[in-house]
């Protein structure tokens, strides 16, 4: 694994270090935020200019080029809830904002910010399957390359679990942010292992509310994408995966119906204890 990592990242930034000089990250006039050029020397490393639409946001490809848009939503509902929040925060914001995506990963949910001026940025080690040439930046999440007050919102999606100072991480989102600016964050609960070795914590709604009360983020909304019936119905298609292909196959006709039960089952859970993970937004103080 970590073999894998640095030779991706070591392939951004040989690429990087082949183009010509780029522009800054932020562009404008009258910007307050430094611009980061491609460099070698330690420093982030820009990538590219252009963003591309919009990919897949659910986890499982194979099923969801196999399973119409509906189905493949009612299944993976965590899934679907994610890109249901992203899309209204992306509305929400008006036209220019610049917006930080901590944690791009692929840069999954670039095509929704074509109004505004998105910048991915990630450390480019999580998946050594991933694609990471469209990131805009290099960086470690600890340590950001902005100043303060640069972006007026920013995206954490599924990401603060695999970073070793959650605390740390939000303390320079809330950095980054101008006044009044915001945060929408994804946080898995009862998830399985994933991208190990970096796989360090799940977090409760409680846990969630203090961390960012530290950050000096105040939280607007929080609540839990799903309850029992949705965990229930991920850990059938866990189950799948466990299985050698031809039982597998076999298994999906009773696998599949079972979850899709399960997950129309979901609103007789109110209390939403048992989660996959919860949705926030929250925002730097005006003040």
């Amino acid at each position: 694994m970590a073999g894998s990592d640095g030779a991706t990242r070591a392939r951004l930034e040989r690429k990087a270090r082949a183009a010509p000089a780029q522009g800054p990250v932020i562009s404008g006039s009258g910007d307050r935020c430094a611009p980061i050029y491609a460099a070698g020397s330690g420093l982030p490393v820009r990538i590219n200019h252009n963003v591309g639409g919009a990919q897949e946001t659910v986890r499982s490809r194979s099923l969801a080029r196999r399973l119409p848009r509906w189905l493949r939503r009612l299944l993976l509902r965590f899934e679907a809830a994610i890109e249901d929040s992203v899309a209204s925060f992306a509305a929400s914001l008006p036209e220019g904002t610049r917006v930080l995506d901590a944690g791009a990963g692929e840069c999954t949910y670039a095509g929704w910010f074509r109004r505004q001026h998105y910048v991915g940025v990630d450390m480019a080690v999580g998946d050594p399957g991933w694609d990471y040439s469209r990131l805009d930046v290099i960086a470690d999440l600890e340590a950001l390359p902005f100043p303060d007050g640069c972006f007026g919102a920013c995206l954490n999606i599924v990401t603060l679990e695999h970073v070793r100072d959650p605390l740390r991480v939000l303390r320079e989102l809330a950095r980054i942010l101008a006044p009044g600016g915001r945060l929408l964050l994804v946080a898995p609960q009862e998830w399985e292992v994933h991208q190990a070795p970096r796989d360090y914590y799940r977090f409760t709604r409680y846990g969630l509310g203090y961390l960012l009360e530290q950050a000096g983020l105040q939280v607007v909304s929080l609540r839990a994408a799903g309850g029992l019936f949705c965990v229930l119905a991920r850990r059938l298609l866990n189950a799948l995966q466990l299985l050698p292909l031809p039982l597998r196959l076999l298994a999906v006709w009773v696998v599949l119906p079972a979850s899709l039960l399960a997950s129309l089952l979901d609103g007789l859970d109110r209390e939403r204890n048992f989660t996959l993970g919860y949705i926030c937004i929250a925002a730097r103080s005006c003040v």
